[in-house]
Parts: structure tokens; C-alpha cells; sequence
């Protein structure tokens, strides 16, 4: 069973989000800090009397914007600790989501908190305290994801993205950024895993942070050695590596 600390300045959310810790049956026991130094403390009491004491702490859900010390500065100060606890960051503001991967956090859960997402981080968090059993009989097959779309998260709420509407990706930590003319998106799948996923779909690598569908480049720019791609009105570098490939790609796309 998981023992959480919940961190948040604002009372309502933070009574919310216990109340939905301890309705879920894979938590223990959930408690509560109203700032980043109240958190330390506790947590600090709880290192010192181990992880099978009474004050122990699996993980942290913790508020990043707070008076004074805020979510992101004790993240930092945990990741300084020989066996912190794990870090899930529970937050209204999608823009911290780099910086807290950065950090090694599990989780980034946008406010408002749904209960099914904030199930799906404690299923990551009971799994990295808890080794997976192996396998023993058939494996029960799983539906595919629909190759057509993408589920991405905005303001709490699970949207699907056509693939055909993205013009391209950009890395950024563990997570990637998805651009489509609307706007943009981020998703917690790597970069590579994408390149594959959709390599079938006309997208290619051209730098190790951008993964461009071809049907969404609008011009081929060569500059003094320099290859970019104007997709809509922002230019993107060509790395050296790709420029040949994109070219052959976009060559063979033309005459076809």
C-alpha cells in the first residue's frame, strides 16, 4: 500500500485531491502540507525513520506555483536526497511539464483532477514500487491504439488529435510537443517512439528535436550549407545527417 503526501497551498484542491488518494484501494494512508516547507519537514522526518517506519512516504503530489518555496524548488531538494520519495506533479499550468521530467517526476496530472487520471498515476507510481510479476500463460491480447488518432490532455480533459492534422513534432525531455495549425500539445512519448509509430504516415526525423510530416512542408530552403523547412510560417533547422534523406524523400514525393 502507498503512503502519499499531498502538497498544495489552495485548501479546496488539496482536500480534493486526499479525498480521491483515499478512495483509491492502492493507498494507505494520504496526508496533507499546505507549502513546500511544511512538505520538507515531513519528509525529512520521514527519511529518517526509514521506509518501513511510521512517518515513511512513497510519493509526493505536489503543487508546482506556491508562496515561497514552490513545487519545482523542492522537487530540486528531493532530487539531492539518496531515496527520495517520487515526485507526481499536480498543477493547473501545462508549462512546467520539461522542467518537471527534468526533474525525474512520474507523473505531470493537470487540475482539475479527474479521478481516472489520477488513477492511471498512481498505477505508474504502485509500478515502480512494485516489481511486475512475470508473465506465466498466454498473454490476453489489447486493443491497438486507433493509428488514425492521438489522445493528448487539455485542461483535464482527454481530447483525440487526428495525425493527419499534426505538421510536426518537437522533443522536448521524456515528453513531445505535437503541433498541428490550431495549436500545440504535449504528449509523454518519446520522440523515437513516434519516428516509428508513424514513419508509415510521412513523417521523418530532420533533427534529433523534430520529427515533420512531408505533406505538411511548404518549402525546402538551402542557405549557405544550411538546409531548413518552412512548415506554415515557422522555419525549422535541417540537421546535416537528415538533409540528404529529406531531400531524396521530398524528390521522390514530387515526382510521384
Amino acid at each position: 500500500m502507498l503512503r502519499a503526501l499531498a502538497v498544495d497551498d489552495e485548501r479546496p484542491s488539496l482536500e480534493e485531491l486526499l479525498y480521491l488518494l483515499n478512495t483509491d484501494p492502492r493507498v494507505g494512508s494520504a496526508e496533507g502540507a499546505s507549502d513546500a516547507t511544511e512538505a520538507l519537514r515531513r519528509i525529512n522526518r520521514a527519511l529518517e525513520s526509514g521506509p518501513d517506519g511510521p512517518d515513511a512516504i512513497d510519493v509526493v503530489f505536489l503543487d508546482i506555483q506556491m508562496p515561497g518555496l514552490d513545487g519545482l524548488d523542492l522537487a530540486r531538494l528531493l532530487s539531492g536526497f539518496a531515496r527520495p520519495p517520487l515526485v507526481v506533479f499536480v498543477t493547473a499550468h501545462e508549462d512546467f511539464a520539461v522542467q518537471a521530467f527534468e526533474l525525474k517526476a512520474v507523473d505531470y496530472v493537470l487540475k482539475p483532477v479527474r479521478r481516472e487520471r489520477l488513477a492511471e498515476a498512481v498505477r505508474r507510481i504502485a509500478e515502480r514500487r512494485v516489481p511486475a510479476p512475470r508473465e506465466s500463460g498466454p498473454r490476453i491480447p489489447v486493443h491497438e491504439p486507433d493509428p488514425d488518432h492521438i489522445a493528448v490532455e487539455l485542461g483535464g480533459v482527454t481530447r483525440f488529435v487526428a495525425v493527419d492534422d499534426i505538421t510536426h513534432v518537437e522533443a522536448q525531455g521524456d515528453y513531445a510537443r505535437l503541433h498541428t495549425a490550431r495549436g500545440s500539445h504535449l504528449v509523454r512519448i518519446p520522440l523515437s517512439t513516434l519516428e516509428e509509430r508513424w514513419r508509415s504516415r510521412g513523417f521523418v526525423r530532420i533533427h534529433r528535436r523534430h520529427l515533420v510530416a512531408l505533406g505538411h512542408i511548404g518549402e525546402l530552403r538551402l542557405d549557405a550549407g544550411t538546409v531548413s523547412v518552412l512548415i506554415g510560417t515557422e522555419e525549422l533547422q535541417v540537421s546535416r545527417r537528415h538533409a540528404r534523406e529529406l531531400r531524396d524523400l521530398l524528390m521522390r514525393r514530387t515526382a510521384g
